[in-house]
This record gives structure tokens, C-alpha cells and sequence, in this order.
């Protein structure tokens, strides 16, 4: 495995779950160089090729971690959001299903959540390319996700624990044929 054949393909969702935990784009652009760094310095000492991607997650998720620690904040802003921890092995597994799901979408949301869920652009310059005012593509984003919920649930049973994150997930017996 080489950092050239792997950051191509994370870098974007990487930017997502960061963009999705600071609200701060300039601070998501130095979490994600910090990053790139610790992958680079720690990919040789990865030793099973399938527990990449949690890996490059955990990484993520320690990274934002020290970044709240080091600003000295005490209570994160609620856009922050930005202690979630689903089981990753969960997270895998669903990470493929998202964007038929998505795609099953009305257009217009469909290429919305696509850009700022799988992509990695930021709600604002989201809005600012598509004119729009920003707590208004917020309110479309959140029911957006909400639309994406539901065509989950629709076709699997999903298990949240007391945080709200994503514990299990079991194909309904006659679920839909998305993922």
C-alpha cells in the first residue's frame, strides 16, 4: 500500500467527516495536511489491507479529538458536532450503500448531498456556488439526510445506541436490492 495509490480515494469522504465535525473550513484544510502526515509517517506500520479504512477513520477521529483538546474548548459549538463514534466495522459495511441511496433521491438533493456528504465541499461554499442563502441550504441539508434515513430504513433495520450513532444494521427480509 502506497500513500499516492490511497489518499486519491479517501481524501474527499476524509474531508467530509472533518467538514462534518468542524465547522471551521480553514481548521478542516490543517486537520486534513495533519492528516495526510500521519498516514504517510503510519501506513508501512499497516499490516492488513482490509482495516484500512478504519484505520484512516480512527486516524481522522483522533486527529479532531487533539484539535478540541488543544483549542481549550469546553463545550463544542452544535455545528461542531463532533464526537461520533460509530463501530467502524458498521460504518464500512453502509459506506457502500450511501450513494445508491443517495443517487434514489430527487435530482436536486441527490446532487446536493453527493457534493457535500461524499465529496467533501462545505455547506457554505455549497450554498455560495448555488446562490443560495446558507441557513437555507442548511434546512435542505437536514431534510435531505432525513429523506436518506428513511430510504435506509425502508430497507434495513438500523440500531442506534444512547449516543444516537449507528450501532447494527440487518437487511430487512424483503429489503429493497440498493447495496
Amino acid at each position: 500500500m502506497r500513500i499516492e495509490d490511497i489518499w486519491p480515494k479517501y481524501r474527499a469522504r476524509l474531508k467530509a467527516f472533518l467538514h462534518s465535525r468542524v465547522s471551521n473550513t480553514a481548521d478542516v484544510e490543517d486537520l486534513l495536511q495533519e492528516i495526510s502526515v500521519k498516514v504517510f509517517t503510519g501506513l508501512p506500520n499497516l499490516k492488513d489491507p482490509a482495516k484500512l479504512q478504519p484505520w484512516l477513520f480512527q486516524t481522522a477521529d483522533r486527529t479532531i479529538i487533539d484539535y478540541y483538546r488543544k483549542s481549550g474548548r469546553v463545550e463544542a459549538h452544535p455545528d461542531d458536532l463532533w464526537y461520533h463514534r460509530d463501530d467502524p466495522e458498521t460504518r464500512q459495511d453502509l459506506e457502500g450503500c450511501v450513494e445508491p441511496f443517495i443517487r434514489g433521491l430527487p435530482q436536486e438533493t441527490s446532487d446536493m448531498l453527493m457534493e457535500i456528504d461524499i465529496n467533501g465541499m462545505s455547506q457554505q461554499d455549497y450554498a455560495q456556488a448555488q446562490g443560495l442563502a446558507y441557513s437555507t441550504l442548511k434546512s435542505r441539508v437536514q431534510k435531505g439526510r432525513a429523506e436518506l434515513r428513511k430510504a435506509f430504513e425502508d430497507c434495513c433495520n438500523i440500531s442506534m445506541d444512547v449516543r444516537g450513532n449507528i450501532a447494527d444494521v440487518k437487511k430487512k427480509p424483503k429489503s429493497c436490492k440498493k447495496c
